[in-house]
Parts: C-alpha cells; structure tokens; sequence
C-alpha cells in the first residue's frame, strides 16, 4: 500500500494538512495533487472543523511542481492535465468554507508559493526562502502566481519575482506583505496553532460569511461566493421551508415572506 504523502489530522476545531514528501522537499506531482482534493473534500464536509492549517513536513513548506512530474508532457497535457489540474485544486483551497493559514516551515517556491498563497493567513519561519523561480526554466508560473498572487500580494512584488527571479528570505516577505507573520525555525506550526485557536473561538457562522465578503472584495470567485450567500440567507427563511414542504405535500405553496 502506499503511503499517503498528504496526511490529515484534525484536533477539534483545527485539521492540520501537511505535505508529506520532505525527501522531494515536498515537491508537488499528480498523486499528491489528487490526494490534496480528496483531503480538502473531508475537511470541507467536517462540520467541526473551524480552521484549517497547511503546512510541510521536513525542510521545506514546498518547492512546487516537481519537475520529473511534469518535465516530459507534451503541451496539450502539461496545459490541460497539470496546469488547469492544478488550478482547480488550489482554487478549492483558497474557496474552502473555514480560513486557512499556511505555516511555511521553510523555501517556498514556485508552485508552493502559489500553494501558501491559496492560504489566508501566512506564517513563515525565517530561514524560509520565498520566490516564483518558474522563467529561470523557460515556464511561467501556472497556478495562479501572476493571476491570485497580483490580487492579493500587489503586481509589482510579483513582477520582481517573476521577471527578475528575486528570492526574498521570511523578513523580507513580511515587508512586502507576502507572509503575515516570521517566527523562529521550528515555531511555525505553533504559531499557526496559536492563530487557529484566535479563530476559533470567533463566531463560525460569522467567520464564513466574512471570508465569503472578502472573496468577493478581492475580485476571486464572485459567482459562486455571492451564490453561496444568497444561498445561505434564503435557507435560513421561512419561505424556503414552506417551498419544500409543498413540493412534499404536492399542494400549492403559501409563501408569507418570512425572514
């Protein structure tokens, strides 16, 4: 049996999501893309979960897409199989119900970069190494990099990282506004344990709704965000149970606008 490189552990209110291929510096390939669906999948329907924390195990948050993964595919699959793959997971992190907070326990780069940028919180050890190194290998980056991480980082820091391959150590992210936070080498799992628990004591209903609002401030999502609202509000009406209860009793609805 192999063994699951994305591993799941959920202490009450916070799951705990660690990339668990550190001999690759927890490079990223199909498995681990697949495994981190399925992983998002459960955490997305674990009613207890309040907060999510992504984090890696070993040396390195993650140094992207490895390259023996995707060097080989021809163009209409590397565009099609890895990159819009790709996209649609790391969307699904940045769109899950309950806030995430990466804890980049070290390099950061390219694809693990994007990965951390899905998070909504980032907390950095300050040896950890950060930077979008994709042209440096003739690519551009794929998963969002100069799409997600220009609305929420600013095009100008991403341009330095893209089209001058600049690297910034944790202090300097923290500066230009990449990480939130820099702790000490070996703190940031703690410290993003710590962060989870200011969340969730924090009303959950509340939490979600205002991750929803700042979604669609930040231009990321807005159909399915203001959807996903108005879904939300309409539920909680009486109208809607009246609606239900005569399609089951096939009669005719007596909707009172009750909110």
């Amino acid at each position: 049996m192999t063994e699951l490189r994305i591993r799941l552990a959920v202490d009450g209110s916070i799951a705990i999501i660690t990339l668990a291929r550190a001999d690759k510096l927890n490079a990223l390939d199909l498995d681990m893309l697949a495994e981190l669906s399925n992983v998002l999948d459960r955490v997305e329907a674990d009613s207890t979960v309040r907060v999510v924390i992504l984090t890696g195990e070993g040396k390195a948050f993650s140094a992207g897409g490895d390259i023996a993964a995707w060097g080989a595919m021809q163009a209409q699959e590397f565009g099609h199989h890895w990159v819009r793959h790709g996209h649609r997971i790391f969307d699904r992190l940045a769109t899950l119900r309950m806030p995430v907070i990466a804890a980049m326990n070290g390099h950061a780069l390219g694809g693990g970069l994007e990965l951390a940028g899905a998070a909504d919180i980032r907390i950095a050890e300050r040896q950890a190494k950060i930077g979008l190194p994709e042209t440096s290998l003739g690519m551009v980056p794929g998963w969002s990099g100069t799409q997600r991480l220009v609305r929420r980082f600013g095009a100008q820091i991403v341009r330095r990282m893209v089209l001058g391959g600049e690297m910034f150590v944790a202090e300097e992210a923290r500066a230009n506004g990449l990480v939130d936070l820099v702790v000490d080498t070996g703190e940031a799992l703690n410290a993003a344990k710590d962060y989870a628990a200011r969340i969730a004591v924090r009303g959950p209903a509340a939490v979600e709704i205002s991750k929803l609002m700042l979604s669609i401030a930040g231009g990321e999502d807005n159909g399915a965000a203001v959807e996903a609202l108005g879904s939300i509000l309409v539920a909680k009406t009486g109208d809607l149970k009246e609606g239900v209860s005569a399609f089951r009793e096939k009669r005719a609805a007596e909707f009172k606008g009750e909110w």
